[in-house]
């Protein structure tokens, strides 16, 4: 890769107007190179409906950076002002910057490319980062196809993207890019990935710089009030297939529950916020640090003030069921559960590890606490069947939760199910891999089908809720949650957002045999990506192989000495930078 120049960096900062200046006014005392943070303008009609979410990740960069010197860091949240190529161009040359970040979850990840390609155009002098887990992962894709990317911070970003910036500050770049841990980069035709660095041990050390977001823009439709996503523990020691936050946040680690509770405390008096959802895979793992959380809120009054949600498993509300009153008191209202497919079958499949009679009892003692449910279903295999979509519509009616989501199946291309599955995946357009496309494409319907057969699920559901529960049931902030919900729906249906129905041209089930979906059929996969999931493959191939061989070893031992046959099976977790 050619040498940047860097006779910019460290300079002092241009005085900016107070819109430009993300988190101050006017000229600062600032220190270091000048660095731009950029969300990149990516939409797909899934979560947005439920509001504008703040993007967290550049707090927590920017706070980490903030606290090793870096004072010049700005801001531009593309997505939520909905800021075009050449408004973005404008604000970039505005700020001349010498360092511009992005980050990226696979659908954004061309938004992401594009946007450090601009920055890259009108300030040539910039070094370009890009980070999040589908760069941490498909580094040598995004490396093939955006050459004008620099460098890719691999894993938790802070840690690394300080040492980062030090080098580029100390022009110790790009001589010293293969010392610093963590990073992937081209070397002229060579890609090049450094050791993966160590996870953040100390995640109480990090204090996220929330002052950087502009609050008023972050609103939670159903509530009408501002939105944050904090964070209280990184990782997952479960495995399930269709997924990749266990490999990217590699081992589990949470924080002090007084430390989240300070955090909560300030985004509430210093932001507004007035609802959250903890951004964990799934917060009440460690009961114990979960307790004290809710126990901590309530002594501090917050539940009177702002109320929150998350994401959990099933297992965990049958666990706590004599603790879900305390949740309640402590400002928990609502609870998203992956019960994930209508078949048993399926849930082997993803290996989540639950049964479909404990999916209904968990939804049942959360409506008794008092806290409003959603429940998820992974749709769109290669074995759906209009039967099966069928019977998850029936299942969600007889389970009956506040909400019901109906998530296209998405292979993530880092994820252990892809490879299964690859020989069968025939769209390589990523920015598709969204949730609300169909990306596999069942044996036995078509695409147009699915889409129409899952919206059919979507208008029996919501209009059966819309007419006889979600008006009737409850009184006070029940009712006004519930329609809240109704309300977020109702404005994304009407407004064509809703799974992007008006951009694939899905008006009913009169138009699914023109349904255009616009794939993108020249992004192809990068030649050195394949080597990568031939790799990944074999890996996982041979170790199905050990894995039969020792568990028929054991039970020819067991049998042997005169025990059962049964052996209990331990689910193994990757450990992949």
């Amino acid at each position: 890769m050619t040498e940047v120049p860097h006779a910019a960096v460290g300079r002092p900062a241009t005085p900016l107007a107070p819109e430009t200046a993300a988190g101050g006014t006017g000229a600062r005392d600032v220190r270091g190179p000048r660095i731009l943070l950029v969300h990149p303008n990516y939409h797909s009609g899934g979560a947005e409906i439920a509001g504008n979410w703040p993007p967290a990740w550049a707090a927590y960069l920017a706070g980490s950076l903030k606290a090793a010197g870096y004072t010049d860091i700005h801001f531009i949240d593309a997505m939520t002002h909905h800021i075009d190529d050449d408004a973005l161009r404008a604000q970039i040359a505005a700020l001349a910057p010498d360092i511009v970040g992005a980050t990226a979850i696979t659908p954004a990840i061309y938004k992401a490319e594009r946007t450090l390609e601009i920055a890259k155009d009108v300030a040539p002098g910039c070094i370009t980062i890009l980070g999040g887990v589908h760069a941490t992962f498909m580094y040598k894709q995004v490396l093939s196809e955006a050459p004008w990317i620099d460098v890719i911070v691999r894993g938790e970003g802070e840690e690394i993207l300080v040492n980062l910036v030090r080098a580029i500050e100390e022009k110790r770049w790009p001589a010293e890019r293969g010392t610093i841990a963590g990073l992937a980069y081209r070397d002229e035709a060579e890609i090049v990935a450094t050791p993966a660095a160590p996870t953040v041990k100390n995640l109480d050390g990090i204090t996220p710089d929330w002052g950087i977001l502009e609050w008023k823009n972050y609103i939670y439709t159903p509530l009408g009030v501002r939105v944050a996503i904090p964070n209280m523990a990184r990782g997952c020691p479960f495995t399930c297939s269709f997924c990749s936050q266990w490999k990217f946040w590699r081992d589990y680690r949470i924080r002090d529950p007084k430390k989240v509770a300070d955090e909560i405390e300030t985004l509430v008096r210093d932001h507004g916020v007035g609802f959250f959802i903890l951004a964990d895979e799934e917060p009440t793992i460690n009961r114990k640090k979960f307790v004290q959380f809710c126990e901590e809120l309530i002594r501090r009054g917050l539940p009177d003030k702002v109320k929150w949600g998350i994401n959990t498993r099933v297992t965990d509300i049958l666990r706590d069921e004599e603790l879900l009153p305390l949740y309640r008191k402590a400002g928990l209202v609502h609870v998203s559960l992956g019960t994930e497919a209508a078949a048993q079958l399926r849930l082997d499949l993803f290996n989540k590890e639950t049964k479909i009679a404990d999916n209904k009892r968990a939804i049942a003692l959360l409506r008794k606490a008092d806290i409003f449910t959603e429940a998820q279903f992974i749709v769109g295999l290669d074995n759906e069947t209009p039967e099966t979509l069928e019977e998850t519509y029936r299942m969600a009616w007889d389970w009956q939760p506040d909400l019901a989501n109906w998530s296209m199946y998405t292979p993530w291309p880092f994820s252990p199910l892809f490879a299964e599955l690859q020989d069968k995946v025939e769209v390589f357009d990523y920015e598709k891999y969204n949730f609300v496309t169909p990306i596999m494409k069942p044996a036995a319907m078509d695409r147009g089908e699915l889409l129409d057969r899952v919206m059919n699920n979507y208008r029996r559901f919501y209009m059966q809720k819309a007419f006889f529960h979600y008006p009737w049931r409850g009184t006070g902030f029940r009712r006004r949650y519930l329609l809240g919900c109704l309300k977020a729906f109702l404005k994304a249906g009407f407004q064509r957002t809703f799974y992007d129905l008006g951009k694939v041209n899905y008006w009913g089930p009169q138009s699914k045999k023109k349904v255009d979906f616009h794939f993108d059929e020249t992004r192809t996969a990068a030649p050195a990506q394949v080597e990568d999931w031939r790799a990944a493959a074999e890996t996982t191939r041979r170790a199905r192989e050990r894995a039969a061989a020792n568990a028929a070893l054991a039970a020819a031992e067991a049998k042997a000495c005169g025990g059962s046959t049964e052996q209990y099976e331990e689910h193994g977790r990757e450990t992949d930078a």
